[in-house]
């Protein structure tokens, strides 16, 4: 007899391995690869060289961001000074031109690095959806450690190749300390 009531299952964010030895999580990165999986991301404690190129993270926003306001900041310095001394206070001073290009580089210089790292640190916060209080990848057991000692290897739940059992069979075999499934909606306790 049926009373009706359905149960939903959590859905899941992915499936995490974790790690005690950097050259652990990078071979392990790299047989995630090789076996097909293109969803995945690390955290570790410090930068692991070589993990992104294992992970295939390949995300370039925000160094475009950064060189199209530079070059936009360089082009605003060289304008306003062009303006300032050729159109709005023309001045002949010692038979200088009006555009006088070798003294505008200092202040294009410093208005291209004001404007790049400007880019950089709003950037950084909008690509990366900062400031975030909750992720689902907070739910994984232990991972307050991936700050101080632990290495973590998340294989998505959207990744094309993903089948919970037999992604944490996979993980279970890569030397891993602890294999969790995370849950994408434990979000509404925070």
């Amino acid at each position: 007899m049926t009373s009706g009531a359905t149960f939903d299952l959590p859905k899941v964010y992915g499936i995490v391995a974790e790690f005690d030895d950097p050259d652990i999580i990078l071979a392990a990165a790299h047989r995630a690869r090789e076996a097909g999986y293109t969803r995945m991301n690390a955290y570790t404690p410090f930068p692991v060289h070589g993990i992104d190129d294992a992970i295939q993270f390949r995300d370039t926003k925000v160094q475009w961001t950064i060189g199209i306001a530079g070059v936009l900041g360089c082009i605003g310095g060289m304008s306003l000074q062009y303006y300032t001394s050729a159109v709005a206070y023309p001045m002949n001073v010692g038979g200088r031109p009006k555009f006088s290009w070798p003294s505008f580089i200092p202040v294009a210089f410093e208005s291209t690095i004001l404007f790049a790292g400007l880019a950089a640190v709003v950037g950084m916060l909008a690509f990366n959806g900062l400031p975030k209080p909750y992720h689902p990848i907070f739910n994984t057991p232990n991972f307050e450690q991936a700050s101080q000692t632990r290495f973590f290897l998340c294989i998505e739940a959207d990744d094309p190749k993903f089948d919970s059992v037999d992604t944490s069979r996979f993980l279970e075999g890569l030397q891993a300390l602890q294999v969790s499934t995370v849950n994408a909606d434990d979000g509404d306790k925070y």
